[in-house]
């Protein structure tokens, strides 16, 4: 009995623990997750999720309010980067690594006295003949040139050098005549003195008619001398061509004197003036200034290069200049010293052609930096004076600029290209954002918009032909074949005349020449790609700047290649055709702009 009544008390223990353990455990698990969900009720997560942006981990360049997929490639859209707490709009924080990545530098700005170099105006130009000095050989006579003793450009004549020896049908009747006239020249005199000036005015002297008269044999071939010295400038007649009286037979010029012919810009038009000095440098004599005056101020501005000729008269008695030869010249403009006048470095300074924006630190201890709108004045050589936006002892970037403004971008913050903040980038940002500083190697060139004279967007254009072909054959991988395109490519752009272009024009053809000189020596094709890269952020630069290209052109831009940091390239079809990849991303890529 005693035992069955402690049978039962131990079984009711075990039943009220193992009620307590299930119920008991379960009740608080449920108190607990109540108190986490009114915990989770009562905290606001507006603030976490409203400026929330979502991006693709291949196309950082898309940038979306919401989830959802990639509309490139289809993938996952995945958080962008969450903004510094504390930053405005405009301003964006960088790390360490990356600035030390993009090697971006910063200056602080100042006024106060100026260096020796401020408000000189930098004109670049070349030598041309002095057309004042300029003569034309013009055949007296009609007649078949038998000998042309002067025959190529470039060769010293002297005046009364024998220029050539003219068969001429009139002269060998007109002497027929001055024989017949010799002997009635005492019953006739007039007669014979008209026969005589007529072959005067065919420029035979005296000495030749005399000649002609005591002999009393008619020539069939006659010399023609040079009336001016100087330098054979064109040849324009050869042996065997028939000519009328009065036609050129030769240019020569008295290379004496020559012009400095210089492009003025319109804001520089107001510091030019006739008579003022200017001094000239030329590569030829790097170390040597040759000082000159203004002679003439073209009243009629340029309306394709927006510019003025001004020129300069330079004495050559020693033979130092040559016609085409290029110059730069200097001249004091009228800049006058105020306590707001700033002059930043040209590379601090991005430009779209509606605003101009440099970027300012605005924290000294972090790389915290703001976008600013600011007004440019004058260009002195490679500074801008600026004129509004900047005060004295502002810290700016003035190397890796466009680096900044990219990861701007990529943030989701206001930029050069995403005036909003928080939108897709779109438009030049993949040009302006690789341009110099992805590639790690120099500044940005392209900060203000290039003037192209309308022969060298011709010529230009006809040297993008190979280089698409070029382009093909990268798409389907062939080194031999990239190479040749790029030999033929390369002849081109060296035929492209360069004496009207400035010098951020002359630095972007000139490193178009040098990668693709570079292309075309080897055949290795990993090398040739990375060269793409730099060909291509050059060429873009140009092709930007084209008024009126003969088809749409489309800026294409992969954001896997150049080691992830994005290459640009240019294409006549809208269809992605990745020359960095080939066969195995063959469509990686968009069209970020187009040149109508």
């Amino acid at each position: 009995m005693n035992k069955n009544i402690l049978y039962i008390a131990i079984a009711v223990i075990v039943g009220l623990l193992a009620g307590w353990l299930i119920f008991g455990y379960s009740g608080s698990e449920a108190n607990a997750n109540k108190d986490v969900s009114e915990m989770s009720d009562n905290h606001d997560h507006s603030g976490e999720s409203e400026n929330q942006m979502w991006t693709c981990s291949m196309h950082p360049q898309i940038m979306q309010p919401e989830p959802g997929d990639c509309p490139i490639c289809g993938m996952d859209l995945i958080p962008a980067e969450s903004g510094a707490d504390g930053l405005a709009m405009n301003e964006i924080k960088m790390t360490e690594n990356a600035m030390a990545l993009a090697n971006i530098q910063t200056t602080i700005v100042g006024n106060g006295t100026m260096s020796e170099d401020d408000g000189m105006i930098s004109l670049s130009g070349k030598i041309a003949t002095n057309e004042e000095n300029n003569a034309v050989q013009a055949s007296y006579f009609d007649g078949r040139i038998e000998r042309l003793n002067v025959n190529y450009e470039g060769q010293k004549v002297n005046r009364g050098q024998l220029l050539a020896n003219i068969y001429a049908p009139n002269l060998v009747a007109a002497q027929q005549e001055l024989l017949t006239t010799a002997s009635l020249k005492e019953s006739q005199p007039a007669l014979y003195k008209a026969v005589r000036n007529k072959l005067k005015l065919w420029k035979l002297s005296e000495n030749q008619i005399d000649a002609i008269e005591s002999s009393g044999k008619v020539r069939d071939n006659f010399p023609i001398y040079a009336t001016v010295s100087g330098t054979v400038s064109e040849v324009m007649a050869r042996e065997g061509d028939y000519v009328k009286q009065g036609q050129p037979i030769l240019k020569v010029s008295n290379l004496n004197s020559v012009w400095a012919e210089f492009d003025g810009y319109e804001n520089q038009i107001s510091n030019l003036k006739i008579g003022q000095k200017i001094k000239i440098v030329t590569n030829a004599y790097a170390n040597k200034e040759f000082e000159a005056t203004i002679s003439f101020i073209d009243p009629m501005l340029d309306n394709a290069k927006r510019t003025v000729t001004v020129r300069a008269t330079l004495k050559n008695t020693d033979d130092l200049f040559k016609p085409g030869m290029f110059v730069t010249g200097k001249l004091k403009g009228e800049l006058k010293m105020n306590d707001e006048l700033i002059t930043v470095p040209s590379s601090a300074v991005m430009w779209t052609g509606e605003r101009s924006l440099v970027y300012v630190k605005t924290n000294p201890n972090e790389p915290v930096f703001e976008m600013r709108e600011v007004t440019i004045g004058n260009r002195n050589g490679e500074n801008f004076t600026i004129s509004k936006g900047l005060q004295y002892r502002d810290e700016i970037v003035t190397n890796g600029t466009f680096s900044v403004d990219a990861a701007a971008q990529l943030q989701g913050k206001k930029a050069m290209m995403n005036k909003e903040g928080g939108k897709t980038m779109t438009g030049l940002e993949g040009h302006m954002g690789i341009q110099g500083d992805s590639v790690g190697k120099s500044n940005t060139k392209s900060t203000m918009k290039m003037e192209l004279p309308n022969v060298f967007q011709t010529a230009f254009e006809a040297a993008l032909k190979p280089y698409f072909k070029m382009e093909e054959a990268f798409v389907v991988s062939n080194p031999g074949q990239v190479s040749t395109l790029a030999k033929t490519t390369l002849d081109k752009m060296k035929a492209i005349e360069i004496g009207s272009l400035g010098k951020i024009e002359n630095s972007h053809l000139s490193k178009c020449i040098e990668m693709l000189d570079a292309i075309s020596s080897n055949l290795d094709l990993k090398k040739q790609r990375a060269q793409l890269v730099v060909l291509n952020e050059n060429i873009v630069a140009l092709a930007m700047n084209i008024k009126s290209p003969l088809e749409t052109l489309y800026v294409q831009k992969c954001p896997m290649a150049n080691s992830y940091k994005g290459a640009i390239w240019l294409s006549t079809e809208k269809e992605i055709k990745n020359p960095y990849y080939g066969d195995e991303m063959l469509s990686c890529g968009s069209v970020i702009d187009s040149i109508n």
